[in-house]
C-alpha cells in the first residue's frame, strides 16, 4: 500500500514501516560488486544530509544542485534537501559547461553536488563564473581535486557535518513547516529548438502525480525497480519517487553502458524506459533468430503466434482467451519466451513504462507477445511525466498512449493540440515570464506542443506540432513517425528525415557500422574505412531495398525517397543530440547543409 505524504518525510514514513529491510541496491564508483541499504540506513543517511545542509547555512527554498548520473548519494542528496525544504535542482551527467553555467546561475544554486571527475571537471572550470555558488560537493573518493579548489568538499566529509545529528529539532520544524507550496525542483528542458527552460515542480505537484499513478500502476513493495533512464529526467524521477511510495526495492544502475549486464545480475521485475531500448532488444532477438537454425526459427515463430493471439488479440481487447489457448500459450511461454526473456535478464517481469517518442506499432506488438507487459504512455517535463497510461484489466489499443491519469484534465484545442490542466501541471518555468504568458491558454490549460485525438477515452499522438514539416507541395510530414518505422530495422542505427519546403522526404541515415560491415564481408565489397561504406553503391541499394518494404503502410509523399549515409554518429558533443539523445535538427540541418542540398540538385 502506497505511503502518501510529503516528499521531505517520505523516506523516514517508510522506514518506520518497513525498518531493515532492504531497499536499495548500488554499486560504488568504479566498482561491479553490488551491495545494498535498508530503509533505516537510507533514512539516517537522508537525515544526516539535512543536518550538514543546516550547518553549511541552506535556507528554505535556497537552491541545491546535482550533476550525476545515477547513485546512491543522488537520492540521499535530494530526500536530504526535501527535508530542509530546499529546492533540488537535477543537472544531466553529459551537460556542457555552458549548460551548468547557465542553469547555476539562472537558479542562482548555492551548493553543487557532483559525481565523477568529468562533472568535476566541468564544475570546477565554470565556479569562478558563477557568484552564486559557494561549495561543490563531490561523489566518487578518487577524484582529484584540484590544489587551487578551496571550494570542493568530499561526500563523506559533508556527511561528517551531520554525523551525530546536530540540527535534527531544526530539521524536525521544517518538516512540520513543509508545504505543497514549497517549490520542489527545477528540471530544465533539454531545449531541441532553443534555449533551455527552468520547469518548475512544486511539492502539491507531486503528491497529486503520485496519488494518480498509485491509482492505475499496479506496482507493490513486491517489485524491484532497476533506473534505466538518469534521475535528471522526469520520467524517472517520477517512478523512482512513486517506486519508493509503494516500498519496492531500487537497482541504481550507475552505469548506462551496463544495463543490460546489470539487468541479468539483479532481476528487476519493473524498469521505465524509451522506445529506443525495446527496438534495440527487438533487433537483437530478431538477429538471433535469423542466424538460428531453420527448426529453432520455426519455434520461435510459433511461440510468437501464440503469444501474439494470447497477449494482444485477446488480453489487449479484453477477450479471454480460450482454455486451449491459454494452454498452448503455458507451454511456449515457459519453454521458449521464457528464455527470450531471460536473455534480458528479466525472470518474473511485471511492468515496463514506456514513452518519450513514439513506440513503433511492431515493436509494441513483439514485446507483448513475448510476454513484457509494456505500458505505453505520454507525458511532458511540465505535466511531472504522467498524463496518460495503459491501464491493467482495461482494454488497450496497439498505438495508443493510454488513458489519462485521474484528476487530469485533457482536451484538444486548435491545430489538435493536446491541452492539459489539474494539479500536475506545472505553474510555469522559471524566470521566463514571456514563455509563461505564450505557454498557457487564457482559460489557463497549459499548451503541450503535441497533436492528437482522443478515441474511445484513449489518447492517440499523430505528431509534434513544431516538427511538423510542409513540403513544397503543400503535404504535411510527421517526421518522427517515418524515423520510427526507420529505426525497427536492424541495419539503421539512426535516422533523420528532411522534408520542410522540399520536394519529396530525405534522410540521412547512420548505419549500424557492425552489421553493415558484416554484410559487405559476405558480399565481397571491398573498404577500408566507414566512409568506404557509405558510399558503396551495392550497400546503398541493399538499405534502400529495405526502407522501401518499410515504408508500405505509409502514403507516397511521406516516403523517403533518398538518403545519404553518414560515416559517423549525431552526438551531444556536436550539439545535434539533447542530454536525453533527442535530435536537435536545426544543428543538424545546419552540420549537413551541403549533404542535404546535394540530394535535391540531381
Amino acid at each position: 500500500m502506497q505511503t502518501r505524504c510529503h516528499l521531505s518525510v517520505l523516506i523516514h514514513e517508510q522506514a518506520k514501516k518497513y525498518g531493515d529491510r532492504e531497499v536499495l541496491f548500488f554499486q560504488s564508483f568504479g566498482s561491479t560488486k553490488w551491495k545494498s541499504v535498508s530503509w533505516n540506513q537510507f533514512s539516517l543517511r537522508v537525515k544526516q544530509v539535512s543536518n550538514a545542509l543546516l550547518n553549511l547555512g541552506l535556507k528554505p527554498q535556497e537552491k541545491i544542485a546535482v550533476f550525476s548520473q545515477n547513485c546512491i548519494q543522488y537520492l540521499y542528496t535530494d530526500f536530504g534537501a526535501y527535508g530542509v525544504r530546499a529546492v533540488s535542482i537535477p543537472f544531466y551527467a553529459t551537460s556542457s559547461e555552458q549548460q551548468i553555467q547557465y542553469m547555476i546561475n539562472d537558479a542562482k544554486v548555492r551548493f553543487l553536488f557532483v559525481g565523477e571527475q568529468e562533472q568535476y571537471d566541468k564544475a570546477h572550470r565554470v565556479c569562478g563564473l558563477c557568484h552564486s555558488l559557494e561549495r561543490i560537493i563531490y561523489f566518487d573518493n578518487s577524484i582529484r581535486v584540484s590544489t587551487h579548489d578551496p571550494q570542493a568538499l568530499s561526500f563523506e566529509d559533508f556527511l561528517k557535518l551531520g554525523e551525530t545529528l546536530p540540527r535534527q529539532s531544526e530539521v524536525e520544524q521544517l518538516w512540520a513547516q513543509a508545504s505543497g507550496d514549497d517549490l520542489c525542483n527545477i528540471l530544465y528542458t533539454s531545449g531541441t529548438t532553443g534555449e533551455s527552460k527552468g520547469v518548475m515542480l512544486h511539492h502539491a505537484q507531486y503528491m497529486a502525480a503520485l496519488k494518480a499513478n498509485d491509482e492505475v500502476v499496479p506496482l507493490t513493495d513486491q517489485d524491484r525497480v532497476i533506473n534505466f533512464l538518469p534521475f535528471t529526467h522526469v520520467f524517472e524521477r517520477g517512478w523512482a519517487y512513486l517506486a519508493l511510495s509503494e516500498g519496492a526495492q531500487m537497482i541504481i544502475n550507475t552505469n548506462p553502458h551496463r544495463i543490460q549486464e546489470s539487468m541479468r545480475e539483479t532481476h528487476p521485475t519493473c524498469m521505465s524506459s524509451v522506445p529506443r531500448f525495446w527496438e534495440k532488444v527487438y533487433m537483437a532477438v530478431k538477429e538471433k533468430m535469423d542466424n538460428a537454425s531453420g527448426m529453432q526459427r520455426k519455434l520461435f515463430e510459433h511461440a510468437l503466434a501464440i503469444g501474439t493471439r494470447y497477449n494482444i488479440d485477446c488480453l489487449s481487447r479484453g477477450k479471454r482467451p480460450s482454455l486451449l489457448l491459454s494452454m498452448e500459450y503455458k507451454f511456449v511461454d515457459k519453454t521458449i519466451l521464457s528464455l527470450v526473456r531471460k536473455q534480458i535478464g528479466l525472470l518474473k517481469p511485471h511492468l515496463f513504462p514506456t514513452a518519450g517518442a513514439r513506440i513503433s506499432p511492431e515493436v509494441e506488438k513483439f514485446i507483448h507477445a513475448i510476454g513484457i507487459n509494456m505500458v505505453a504512455g505520454y507525458g511532458l517535463t511540465e505535466s511531472l511525466a504522467t498524463v496518460s497510461c495503459d491501464r491493467s484489466h482495461r482494454a488497450y489499443t496497439i498505438g495508443s498512449v493510454g488513458y489519462p491519469i485521474n484528476g487530469l484534465d485533457v482536451k484538444i484545442g486548435d491545430n489538435d493540440e493536446i491541452l492539459l490542466k489539474g494539479p500536475t501541471i506545472t505553474k510555469g518555468y522559471y524566470n521566463k515570464p514571456e514563455a509563461n504568458a505564450s505557454s498557457f491558454t487564457e482559460d489557463g490549460y497549459f499548451r503541450t506542443g503535441d497533436a492528437g485525438y482522443i478515441k474511445n477515452g484513449e489518447l492517440f499522438l499523430t505528431e509534434r506540432i513544431k516538427d511538423l514539416f510542409k513540403t513544397s507541395n503543400g503535404k504535411y510530414i510527421a517526421p518522427q513517425m517515418v524515423e520510427s518505422l526507420l529505426l525497427v530495422d536492424k541495419y539503421i542505427d539512426q535516422v533523420v528525415v528532411i522534408a520542410d519546403e522540399r520536394k519529396f522526404v530525405s534522410a540521412l541515415i547512420v548505419p549500424e557500422f557492425r552489421l553493415i560491415e558484416e554484410f559487405a564481408r559476405q558480399n565481397n565489397i571491398k573498404f577500408e574505412t566507414r566512409e568506404d561504406l557509405c558510399a558503396n553503391e551495392k550497400i546503398h541499394k541493399f538499405l534502400m531495398d529495405r526502407i522501401v518494404t518499410l515504408q508500405q503502410q505509409l502514403a507516397p509523399y511521406e516516403q523517403v525517397k533518398r538518403f545519404t549515409l553518414i560515416a559517423h554518429h549525431f552526438s551531444m558533443e556536436n550539439g545535434e543530440l539533447t542530454n536525453t539523445l533527442k535530435i536537435r535538427r536545426p544543428i543538424i540541418y545546419k552540420n549537413y547543409k551541403e549533404v542535404i542540398n546535394k540530394m535535391y540538385d540531381c
